[in-house]
């Protein structure tokens, strides 16, 4: 167990390894060979240029100017000075209120630190419960609930401040519901026109004896949507395609590499074996085998287009279906299409950039099988990353340590070993062994099928916060209390374990302290180094770089990555609403990390991240929702620990606070929750009556047709959802094949024939209204 002297220690290690991080990258960013690894934004947007390009040989590499030494944090009041709607312009509305979180965290926790310890820490203080028992404790926990004895009238203090907690956290959240809906809605009213508007993807198009799944989805949308159905683009499946296009730009990528290293010494020839990842096989030069790959490669992707765009086989049966004004989109994206709710499915298309390819080849039949397997899979990996859990609560036991390793005990017995052991390394040890889970919860997603980059880290962040909530949160207690206090388990009576738990709970806030400064402080600092970007892009831009598409390539902005960064904000959530009444020490950590996490990550969205997507903070009901959860788990435990403690007249009082936070979660749910889930073009059915509302969601096609009254609106859509692979630059034969898949005509001569003026219903499409019965009609 931690004590106080191990978590100065700790303090220490992690406040000089942050400020070494911000001093390396103070020096490093100021380099003009490093200026596009700490500002690719600004690079891809065309407003800032290489400092490369002139001035004296050395000043290219290097800054001279001393005096940029001496300001080297200028940075943090730089990233504070943008304000929230240049910031919304620059970087997105889904960065802009990411960083609200930060914010969120802060507004909550700073006056409930400075109540805890007016008011709650004296109370614990001013106790001696821990001297007299006979559990393992430091002195730090003579700051927590544990240090009350039972049935103590001092509880209602607790009582008094849990309800305190919850209504200000309620109504922060409520704040920034409103503020988060309010700029959501300004944000989609404001937009420019985007192809995502106007579009919806129809998936599980059913198959048809006399028509193609184009002309299915055509004469389908002819009938029923007559007046507003524009275009369509089928979807096909080219994943094959997009696997050989990937390989040839890797294989490109090791002949740029191989032919800039001849350049600049021509009197050696590389050699490379042709085998099994370059280790085995005949020995060839690298030049000529990278080179005959690249033909090799080339005509097997001009065969595998010519083959999709051919083969019906290769569409599937999905497509993306473009309306006339967002107001037809809208009704369809939000209505049933047909008596069978398992047929024509409709859904707001993503964005362009949101879509994530290879899942829209998958059957749809089989999603609800692949979700079933992904969660049994997560289920058991939840289940048995308890075994390094319990590793890592291990080593915060120096007793347990000195078990396992014995020929190690002279080291441990050091003081500072110990300082070191307790107060740093189970921080780290669970920082790493957590290293790998936010890719294979990833990898769990895309097995289930999800069709947008949103969706897939929406999913995953679900499942990273359970894992979080069950593993680092519940685990490290469980099997942190079964360490420390292992010996008192044995020697006394199974009727005194429940009450040796409920005072033990309170004593691990030492160990998310640990937790708290390696992760929040130092790995925050860390982050703004971009230690990985720095090394990748020097070695690509001494190795591959030939032209400035080839620098700009080699930048790797990378994004806030919401399927990692907000389960783990969540996570100190959780730590801070538990521990604020039971032990409030650990407030002051939590309140350091969103400080700093705020200044950092605003810095790097406006320098740095790229994002891929804009969502529009339609993940801001999954924030809201997770805190709620947090709120309410530190009831619960508060009700139990207190139970546990005997105090039989303030226990009682807890029931209510549950009840009423959830009470207040579903009154957000239904005030602030629909303009989050439906059509943008919906915004004001949010506020006023929905007859009114329909007015209002035409109101922005009818402006556009009154300022762009010649808009080619089937141009600006006609290519928006075409596939990556066909619109690629890297080939040559791209442009062709795009003109391929649009070859097919806009209206296809079928058997029966489908035409505006006299739409016939087929044997899928059915009657007129698909919800109403068929009915003859004379015609």
């Amino acid at each position: 167990m931690a004590t106080l002297n191990d978590i100065a220690v700790g303090a220490a290690i992690n406040i000089l390894s942050a400020f070494a991080f911000f001093i390396a990258f103070a020096i490093l960013r100021i380099q003009p060979v490093n200026d596009r690894v700490y500002f690719p934004k600004w690079y891809l947007k065309g407003l800032r240029f290489s400092p490369l390009r002139g001035g004296a040989f050395i000043n290219k590499f290097v800054n001279l100017d001393f005096r940029s030494y001496v300001r080297f944090l200028n940075w943090m009041p730089a990233a504070l000075q943008m304000p929230e709607p240049e910031l919304i312009d620059h970087a997105g509305l889904d960065s802009a209120v990411y960083l609200r979180i930060y914010l969120t965290g802060l507004k909550i926790f700073t006056p409930i630190a400075f109540l805890s310890f007016a008011i709650m820490a004296p109370v614990n203080w001013t106790n001696d419960t821990l001297k007299g028992s006979n559990l393992t404790y430091s002195d730090v926990d003579k700051l927590s609930i544990s240090n009350i004895p039972i049935g103590s009238r001092r509880f209602w203090t607790h009582l008094v401040m849990a309800y305190a907690f919850t209504f200000w956290t309620c109504y922060i959240l409520k704040k920034e519901y409103e503020k988060v809906a309010s700029m959501r809605l300004h944000f989609l009213a404001s937009e420019h026109r985007q192809p995502d508007q106007f579009t919806v993807l129809v998936r599980n198009v059913p198959p048809d004896p006399d028509e193609s799944v184009s002309e299915n989805v055509e004469h389908f949308f002819l009938v029923n949507h007559p007046d507003h159905y524009l275009t369509h683009q089928v979807v096909y499946n080219a994943n094959k395609l997009s696997h050989l296009v990937n390989e040839k730009k890797k294989t490109q990528n090791w002949l740029d590499f191989y032919q800039l290293r001849f350049s600049r010494n021509e009197s050696k020839r590389s050699m490379v074996k042709t085998g099994f990842l370059g280790l085995f096989g005949n020995r060839m030069d690298a030049i000529d085998f990278y080179t005959s790959e690249i033909e090799r490669l080339s005509k097997e992707i001009s065969f595998e287009r010519d083959r999709i765009s051919k083969n019906p086989k290769s569409v599937v049966p999905a497509a993306f279906v473009s309306f006339k004004t967002r107001w037809g989109a809208a009704v369809c994206a939000q209505t049933q299409q047909m008596r069978n709710p398992t047929i024509w499915l409709t859904e707001r298309a993503p964005e362009p950039r949101d879509i994530y390819w290879d899942n829209l080849s998958i059957p749809y039949v089989s999603l609800a099988i692949r979700r079933l397997i992904s969660g049994v899979a997560f289920f058991f990996l939840t289940f048995f990353f308890m075994i390094p859990i319990a590793f890592v609560q291990s080593l915060a036991n120096i007793e347990g340590i000195e078990k396992a390793v014995p020929f190690l005990k002279p080291i441990i017995e050091l003081n500072f070993m110990k300082y070191v052991i307790q107060g740093f390394l189970p921080g780290i040890a669970l920082k790493i062994f957590l290293i790998f889970l936010p890719s294979i919860l990833m990898l769990m997603s895309k097995f289930e099928g999800f069709n947008s980059i949103s969706a897939l880290e929406r999913r995953s962040a679900t499942r990273y916060y359970i894992f979080q909530f069950i593993n680092v949160f519940l685990g490290s207690i469980i099997t942190g209390t079964a360490f420390q206090q292992l010996d008192t388990f044995i020697h006394q009576s199974a009727n005194k374990i429940p009450e040796t738990i409920g005072v033990s709970i309170p004593m691990k806030a030492t160990f998310f302290i640990t937790y708290t400064m390696v992760d929040g402080w130092a790995g925050v600092a860390g982050e703004i180094l971009r230690l990985k970007p720095l090394i990748i892009y020097h070695f690509k831009n001494f190795f591959l770089v030939k032209t400035e598409k080839d620098r700009e390539e080699a930048m790797d902005p990378g994004s806030l990555g919401f399927n990692t960064g907000e389960p783990q904000i969540q996570l100190y959530f959780l730590l801070g609403l538990v521990y604020a009444v039971v032990t409030p020490v650990l407030l002051p950590f939590i309140i350091v990390f969103f400080a700093l996490a705020y200044v950092v990550y605003r810095h790097q969205i406006i320098n740095v991240y790229n994002q891929e997507y804009e969502s529009a903070a339609a993940f801001w009901p999954d924030v809201h929702r997770r805190i709620i959860t947090a709120l309410v788990v530190s009831q619960l435990l508060l009700m139990g620990l207190l139970s546990t403690k005997e105090a039989t007249q303030s226990t009682p009082l807890l029931i209510t606070l549950p009840v009423l936070t959830i009470w207040f979660h579903f009154f957000c749910k239904g005030r602030y929750e629909p303009a989050f889930v439906t059509y943008p073009l919906q915004l004001f059915l949010l506020f006023v009556s929905s007859s009114a509302g329909s007015q209002e969601a035409m109101m922005k096609d009818t402006l556009e047709r009154a300022r762009e009254p010649n808009l080619n609106l089937k141009g600006f859509l006609q290519n928006a959802y075409v596939h990556p692979v066909f619109k690629g630059e890297d080939d040559s034969d791209s442009d062709a094949a795009t003109e391929d898949l649009k070859e097919e005509p806009a209206i296809v001569p079928t058997k029966r024939q489908s035409r505006r003026n006299t739409p016939l219903p087929s044997k899928q499409s059915g009657p007129l209204n698909p919800l109403l019965p068929e009915v003859d009609h004379d015609y």
